[in-house]
């Protein structure tokens, strides 16, 4: 499951191939939507929320809100049930699903991280993040990723620094199941499940905020 962008995407996954998937792209509904994604995904495999051996979830880079939702459902059903809960880059599972759009590398991911910034790494191909995810405005970046394609909604924003921007628009749950069966085949590490912020909440307390204490 994944809800760093404003896709609330969910997958099931037996380690060869997709069972069931949900998306659906709503940037303010992430804790509404997502436990009924579950319940769609497991209904239309024919599946039951104890038969899971692991939980994949998309870190972020994203927003503080809709991150944390993915994380802390991932974290409640991975305590209820005793399984495993593993941590991926969300750039990753959309670098993952590039392949689908024929790009093989290198390339850029980027995605929407409002005030006019964008989250985004470099990718040599779509299993192989070459920087750290990072946020910038585009133009700081545009040396970077000039003359390469680029990935997600954030560089089909700002096609003037994304030139050669393409789909996978949203992220996708079924890719980062995809990418994280080849990793446990393998036995690559996971990231901790924990969010990737980059930077501090969009809502903060305000200045010189009066606290009130009963006498």
């Amino acid at each position: 499951m994944d809800t760093a962008t404003p896709a609330v995407t969910v997958a099931l996954h037996d380690g060869t191939s997709v069972l069931a998937e949900a998306d659906q792209v709503d940037a303010r509904r992430h804790g509404e939507l997502l436990l009924p994604a579950v319940d769609k995904v497991l209904a239309e495999a024919g599946r039951t929320l104890d038969e899971l051996t692991g939980i994949v979830v998309g870190v972020g880079p994203g927003p503080y809100t809709g991150l944390r939702v993915g994380l802390v459902t991932a974290a409640a059903f991975a305590s209820a049930l005793g399984v495993p809960v593993h941590g991926l880059c969300t750039l990753d599972g959309l670098a993952y699903a590039a392949q689908d759009a024929g790009i093989e590398g290198p390339f850029t991911v980027a995605t929407d991280a409002r005030r006019k910034e964008v989250y985004w790494a470099r990718y040599a191909d779509p299993r192989t993040r070459l920087t750290d995810a990072a946020v910038d405005r585009p133009a700081d970046i545009a040396d970077q990723v000039a003359g390469i394609p680029a990935v997600g909604a954030g560089a089909l924003l700002y096609p003037d620094v994304f030139t050669d921007g393409r789909g996978p628009e949203h992220q996708s749950a079924a890719a980062l199941a995809g990418l994280a069966a080849e990793m446990l085949a393998a036995g690559t590490p996971f990231l901790p499940p924990q969010p990737m912020y980059l930077r501090r909440p969009d809502a903060q307390v305000p200045k010189n905020y009066k606290v009130v204490t009963p006498r």
